[in-house]
């Protein structure tokens, strides 16, 4: 396992994060797996040098906590761990049961501790960006936390350039604590986070960290899945031409290599040079070794090529942005991979 200090901090995390989001009850989502199966997935990870474990208080609606909480106190020394969890959407209904207020931060922080049977998490997260609520009175909470131990580090996900700069702006002026680092959706079909976001992480001191390096799935090939079937964001995200021709290319340059799809797909992730961690939410032990394999996989100017030709701006996802996907174009293929039979 390859391990990267998370941005300007010293809290050093292993290059793979397994991603928990699959892990509590399929009450909750039907491809969610409970206790028992999500116990073998996650002891490969720890096996194979994973320290970085990602949650969030919305996963199976608390439950995820709970179960990846047990898991790791039977497998592991909390010490040598580094857990984050995610605080904004909430585990039920409620008026006040959700978004970035300080009631609901602090009403959040110890409920996920409790769930967690955890003293502190090493880094609580804003989920989203909340317009609902003063960006100071947010900060503020966050700050507090790390005062009071409960939280080692913050850090934020998925919102854009400038909501980020607010954040950090706010820290500034009251000297409060600054994230260190930024999660956010990068792959071979969504390459927006490379315009402003990246590039704006990397001026600022954050880490980043990718989830989705599959595109939800679709970049493994397999559409049938039962997540893909039932998970609508899946086809508000990743339903356009330029999509399946992306996942088209990945299956071309995995063929030539005589590798998985997946394994091409999180290759141009981890080795992008914007990317310090790769989120891994592996439903098998294989899957997370096809991550594994993908820290060492080098694609050439061909391959990288076939992978990028089909790329063409598109909004960029978030909570905003939902069905405002505009249409998208290819350029031609090389002569490498130009084929003439059809592509499953």
């Amino acid at each position: 396992m390859q391990y990267i200090r998370l941005g300007n901090s010293g809290l050093q995390v292993s290059r793979l994060c397994l991603g928990t989001m699959n892990m509590g009850t399929p009450d909750w989502k039907p491809w969610i797996f409970d206790e028992k199966q999500s116990e073998p997935i996650v002891a490969h990870a720890l096996d194979n040098g994973v320290n970085f474990i990602d949650l969030a208080d919305f996963y199976s609606a608390g439950v995820g906590e709970e179960v990846v909480g047990r898991i790791v106190k039977r497998l592991a020394r909390r010490d040598d761990l580094v857990i984050t969890t995610k605080v904004g959407y909430g585990t039920r209904n409620g008026i006040n049961a959700s978004g970035h207020s300080r009631k609901h931060i602090m009403d959040s922080i110890d409920a996920s501790l409790k769930r967690l049977n955890m003293e502190y998490v090493d880094v609580f997260m804003l989920h989203y960006f909340d317009v609902n609520t003063p960006v100071e009175e947010t900060m503020s909470a966050m700050n507090d936390i790390v005062r009071s131990g409960k939280a080692r580090y913050i850090g934020v996900s998925t919102m854009l350039t400038g909501q980020l700069a607010k954040i950090l702006m706010a820290c500034e002026r009251n000297g409060w604590v600054k994230p260190i680092n930024m999660q956010l959706q990068l792959n071979c079909a969504y390459r927006e986070e490379e315009r402003e976001m990246i590039p704006f992480c990397r001026d600022q001191g954050l880490g980043v960290s990718v989830f989705s390096p599959l595109a939800r799935g679709l970049l493994t090939g397999d559409v049938q899945s039962t997540r893909n079937q039932t998970d609508f964001f899946t086809q508000q995200m990743y339903s356009d031409e330029a999509s399946f021709e992306i996942a088209h290319s990945v299956q071309r340059v995995a063929r030539a290599r005589g590798v998985s799809n997946a394994q091409i797909a999180q290759a141009w992730v981890a080795n992008h040079p914007g990317v310090d961690c790769m989120l891994v939410g592996a439903d098998t032990t294989a899957q997370f070794d096809s991550a594994l394999a993908a820290l060492e996989t080098r694609l050439d100017a061909e391959e990288l090529h076939e992978l990028e030709r089909n790329y063409t701006p598109c909004d960029v996802i978030n909570d905003y942005t939902a069905g405002k996907r505009i249409l998208r174009s290819a350029r031609p293929a090389l002569e490498r991979f130009t084929l003439t039979e059809a592509v499953a």
